[in-house]
């Protein structure tokens, strides 16, 4: 009995544990699976939350900063001015592009630098330069410029924004290769005090090129030493340039895409200046030149000059000077049967052929050279009488509420502007050299003028080669 009963306990006891070890391996698996489950969420919650911090990491990540190289030959305050009043505002506007203004002075008595010239050569340009608006054909044509057409096109700065002639100097062959930035242009200063005293009526000043000569003659005086004490005209004073005289006689200096510098009626103008040269005698008449130039001071305020052509930019000498005389501004006579014009100087903002960060460099030169950026420039203290590119800012800071500064503005919508060509310096040299030629009597104006045509389209073939 006692051996029976011993073996069934043993049997029972055998069959509990079993079923206990399959109980506890049941558990244990399924504890398991649970974890490895639990742990791989786990596993990829974490790596879900790692994709999402480096997503955020890499949204937050600030952009490149880019720097851009500017090159300018303006020395004095430019530099810490354009810093303070447009190149801040600039880069808080455009944290990611930073500029490094790089003073580069001009070659000689030019408006252009060699310096700029070797470096797009040697493929090392700086990425914007402020540029003469006058060069912008020559340098384009030798492939010195990059083309900003597409720029343009995309939007943002419409040509009719600008003034149309100060536009189209920066056009060449259909392309675009800078923004206009500053401008100026021409008129007649006259001193009513000399006109009064010759009998003249200082309130109408002369409309056409006879009377001017006229008037100009009865304020011409003579001192015991038998030297000009006072003058009424002389030409090529100042900006009486031949291109100034032969717009205002009338002429054109291009068309239909040729150079014609000896226009009739630009040959009628240097023969006027020669018959200046002749009647007040030019030894004479460069004696009075030198001594005003000795004394440092624009002639006109030295009270002793009736008429002159010259630009804004004069006005700025108020500041220095206090003239003890009563003076106006008019516009520029016109020979008998044309009306009286202008023509407008000035400089532009390009971007050098070669120059890294294009899309930055744009950036800079559309904030620069439009609205926003001219408008900052034109408002700093020392602003003086600049005349803008942009009519609307012009219009915005009431500059036509100055007489004075009002006479060039009306002048602005139709200014002539030099042609652009790629022998546009070639040409303005040329002009001076003749000029000089005929008010010392070698060479008759027709002459001289045909020499130039002839030089002209001799530099302009030598290039098309």
């Amino acid at each position: 009995m006692r051996e029976g009963s011993s073996s069934s306990t043993w049997r029972i006891n055998k069959k509990t544990t079993l079923l206990l070890i399959t109980s506890l391996i049941f558990v244990w698996v399924l504890s398991g699976c649970g974890t490895s489950s639990s742990n791989a969420n786990n596993q990829n919650s974490n790596k879900a939350s790692e994709t999402s911090n480096l997503s955020d990491n890499k949204a937050e990540k600030p952009a490149e900063v880019v720097t851009i190289d500017f090159w300018f030959p303006w020395s004095g305050e430019f530099q810490k001015d354009f810093k303070k009043y447009v190149v801040d505002v600039f880069e808080q506007e455009h944290p990611n592009i930073k500029v490094k203004m790089t003073f580069v002075e001009n070659t000689g008595q030019s408006q252009a630098s060699d310096k700029l010239l070797t470096a797009i050569a040697g493929g090392n340009p700086p990425n914007v330069a402020l540029f003469d608006r006058f060069l912008i054909g020559s340098w384009a044509a030798k492939n010195s410029l990059e083309d900003l057409t597409s720029y343009v096109d995309a939007g943002g700065v419409l040509p009719s924004d600008y003034y149309p002639g100060v536009w189209a100097e920066t056009v060449y062959q259909n392309k675009i290769y800078g923004l206009p930035w500053s401008t100026d242009n021409r008129a007649m200063y006259y001193n009513k005090t000399l006109l009064k005293a010759a009998g003249l009526d200082p309130d109408k000043p002369p409309k056409t090129m006879s009377e001017l000569d006229e008037m100009a003659a009865a304020v011409y005086k003579k001192g015991s030493n038998g030297k000009y004490s006072e003058v009424g005209f002389v030409p090529w004073m100042n900006q009486g340039f031949l291109y100034t005289q032969g717009w205002n006689w009338g002429g054109q200096w291009e068309k239909n895409g040729e150079l014609t510098p000896n226009d009739p009626q630009i040959v009628r103008a240097l023969d006027w200046m020669a018959g200046y040269a002749t009647k007040y005698d030019i030894a004479n008449l460069t004696s009075f030149s030198d001594a005003m130039g000795q004394t440092g001071m624009n002639p006109f305020w030295s009270g002793k000059v009736g008429f002159v052509f010259d630009g804004n930019w004069v006005l700025n000498d108020l500041n220095k000077y206090k003239p003890e005389f009563e003076w106006g501004v008019a516009p520029m006579p016109a020979a008998d049967g044309y009306e009286s014009v202008t023509w407008a100087g000035g400089w532009s903002y390009v971007i050098p052929k070669g120059a890294k960060n294009v899309k930055e460099s744009w950036e800079f030169l559309k904030f620069v050279a439009h609205k926003e950026g001219t408008l900052l420039w034109a408002k700093r203290p020392t602003a003086g009488y600049d005349i803008t590119v942009l009519p609307s800012v012009n219009e915005e800071l009431k500059l036509q509420d100055n007489a004075h500064l009002k006479v060039f503005l009306d002048l602005m919508p139709t200014a002539y502007t030099r042609p652009v060509t790629p022998v546009g310096s070639f040409l303005w040299n040329e002009t001076m050299r003749v000029q000089d030629l005929a008010i010392h009597g070698k060479g008759s104006a027709q002459e001289l003028l045909d020499k130039v045509k002839e030089n002209v389209d001799a530099e302009l073939a030598k290039l098309s080669k």
